[in-house]
């Protein structure tokens, strides 16, 4: 028989369990985030309360990395393979280009399904939709909301054709084009439908919510940053007006991470649930196609570029299950990581993902223990033709994508005039729901251990506005402030010319090429390099076909190659929108057609009348002048 205590705590963690036996996992992506804007890497300039309070109640990930672009990244994430296993590399998916991430990979959804997770998907996909086998309902995910291209417009919905005249509206319910989403803001649609299904979940089951956000990517080329106005108004310190759109907007994604987090404390699903903040690649502070303005200082290099600005990115864990929260882990991880840790947190055989390249995590994050992971593939891209990998505390670079994504760009959001407010993070929807769960724990446990709360486990948990100081100070990185164009030079870093060498551990920002001193260690990388290689198979990317322009389809996107999907969209146009047209316009015509029958018929009558009028004078006429005195007697008979 198990002593009293031990079983007390079993009892514990049994209700700590709630509704369903695995925890509820909820994965928010933020689409090209930059390094700098997310408060609690020190920047003053944007504030994000609940962003910050789920990294400081958890773990900020301060060395996650992820793949230069949007559609790798997702593919890496949902996979647990680096691109170059899967055909993914090389750019991404443009709109009218039939291909899309290979249908003999099983993703993330479809693994967690086999083990009796609800799985939903909200928000972007950008892994294809040329037919709606590539699809996120036909990939594993129970519902989808949201788009398939790779931006669109915040609030019509159009998505416009990269460097072309396409334009087409893009927004789905699973596979029906949904046209009541036209004029609302895309984070607020997002928000509301991850609410929504919080709130209606069956919590016998567990859920598995990919909440991947537009914001803060730009939208179409005529209108890059969108938000509402009365958002955008609470930055006007911000001189620079394409900057403070970009600052509203992630203050709207900021709301929607503590409206979520609230709904699942509603819902009596936080306290066992796992949320994983991060952003797919890094901001684009500038440039000639689709810039969004933000900052990924003081780190080198923008979103498409093998530097750090494009693939060291924001993240952040939080969880009741993690043994050794508020804290700052500088282990090197992967966006491929994702998949074996997510199995490993929720109690699954890894013996399952013997084809992923990723790493089980778990223990790093829990418990800050020892990573397996010492080496790390940045990608290799044969057609651009450069590759980055990294060893230990050293970076390889051979080749780069254009000179103006190489530089420092970005504000660092330490000018004198902003200030960073510690209440406004404890204050915060989800510090509070967060601190609500953490005091439901602290209570069971004092009622089934007898501990005196101040001295539980849990109220090691607690937030402290000193523990935010020392959290912000330690997920900070500072490099020497020395003029980027003079860094440049100084550097002598022209990787289309030979590789470059950092120690990107006590060189964070890529300031000093090592490669002429550390000879050995650029060897050994190269031939690292080599090896990977060998292993990489072909790009999937596939040409632009005319076909899927939105004008064939009544100015939509839709799965142009599936023969099934364009059947059902020609007999829609019968119905019911085109069929209302039809109605509109029949009735129109119908009630001209009986206008002008009515004119007819009043002209025929009248000119009826007009003849029988003219008759009767005809034959008055004829009549005696001694009867018409009679006629004109009688009618004074008759009217006295």
């Amino acid at each position: 028989m198990l002593p009293l205590p031990i079983a007390c705590v079993i009892v514990f963690c049994s209700s700590v369990l709630a509704a369903s036996s695995k925890p509820h996992i909820i994965v928010i992506v933020a689409d090209d985030l930059g390094w700098n804007d997310v408060s609690f890497h020190g920047s003053d300039q944007i504030p994000t309360p609940n962003i910050d309070a789920l990294a400081y109640n958890g773990v900020v990930l301060n060395n996650h990395y992820v793949q230069p672009l949007c559609t790798p990244s997702r593919a890496a994430f949902l996979t647990g393979k680096y691109p170059i296993h899967t055909g993914m590399q090389h750019l991404v998916i443009l709109e009218s280009e039939p291909w899309g991430l290979g249908l003999e990979e099983k993703i993330l959804p479809q693994r967690l399904k086999d083990h009796g997770y609800t799985t939903h998907a909200i928000g972007k996909w950008h892994l294809g939709f040329f037919k709606k086998e590539y699809t996120p309902t036909f990939r594993g995910f129970d519902s989808h909301y949201g788009y398939w291209q790779g931006l669109q417009d915040y609030y019509t919905h159009m998505a416009h054709g990269t460097l072309t005249e396409e334009l087409g509206y893009d927004f789905r319910r699973d596979m029906e084009i949904d046209w009541t989403a036209r004029g609302k803001y895309s984070t607020n649609l997002f928000t509301d439908e991850a609410v929504n299904l919080i709130h209606r979940h069956n919590t016998s089951k567990p859920m598995f919510m990919y909440l991947a956000h537009l914001a803060v990517h730009s939208g179409n080329a005529d209108n890059l940053v969108q938000a509402p106005d009365e958002e955008v108004a609470k930055f006007s310190d911000i001189d620079d007006p394409q900057r403070r759109v970009y600052a509203a907007m992630m203050s709207m994604m900021d709301q929607s991470v503590g409206k979520v987090v609230t709904a699942l404390r509603q819902k009596e699903m936080l306290e066992n649930s796992i949320i994983i903040f991060f952003s797919d690649n890094g901001a684009v502070t500038k440039g000639a196609h689709h810039p969004n303005f933000g900052s990924n200082y003081p780190l080198r290099g923008l979103k498409n570029s093998p530097w750090e600005g494009a693939t060291r990115c924001v993240a952040a864990i939080w969880s009741p299950l993690i043994k050794k929260p508020q804290r700052v882990d500088t282990h090197v991880m992967h966006v491929t990581d994702w998949v074996p840790t997510i199995y490993s947190a929720i109690g699954l055989n890894l013996t399952e993902l013997q084809d992923v390249d990723g790493h089980d995590m778990w223990k790093t994050i829990s418990e800050d223990a020892d990573s397996s992971r010492t080496d790390l593939l940045y990608n290799i891209d044969p057609v651009v033709n450069y590759a980055a990998i990294r060893r230990g505390d050293w970076k390889y670079i051979d080749g780069t994508t254009p000179a103006k994504e190489d530089l420092w760009y970005g504000s660092s959001g330490k000018d004198k005039e902003y200030g960073y407010d510690q209440r406004l993070v404890l204050n915060s929807e989800t510090a509070v729901a967060i601190a609500g769960v953490i005091t439901s724990m602290q209570i069971k446990e004092k009622e089934l251990l007898g501990k005196a709360t101040n001295k539980s486990d849990f109220s090691k948990q607690l937030l402290k506005l000193e523990t935010i100081s020392e959290l912000r100070k330690s997920a900070t990185v500072t490099c020497p402030e020395l003029n980027p164009e003079e860094l440049h030079d100084n550097t002598k870093c022209k990787p289309l010319e030979s590789p470059c060498l950092f120690n990107v551990k006590d060189d964070p920002c890529e300031m000093v090429n090592l490669a002429k001193t550390r000879p050995m260690i650029l060897m050994n990388l190269e031939e690292q390099l080599m090896r990977v290689k060998k292993t990489m198979i072909n790009i999937r990317n596939t040409p632009r076909d005319l076909l899927a322009d939105p004008l064939n389809w009544n100015d939509t996107w839709i799965p142009w190659q599936d023969d099934e999907e364009v059947k059902k969209f020609k007999l829609s146009l019968q119905t019911p929108q085109s069929s209302i047209a039809v109605i509109l316009i029949g009735s129109a015509c119908a009630a001209f057609v009986l206008t002008l029958t009515g004119i007819i018929i009043h002209s025929v009558r009248k000119s009826n009348v007009l003849k029988k009028q003219s008759r009767s004078a005809n034959e008055t006429d004829k009549i005696p002048s001694k009867s018409m005195r009679e006629i004109e007697e009688q009618r004074s008979d008759e009217e006295d």
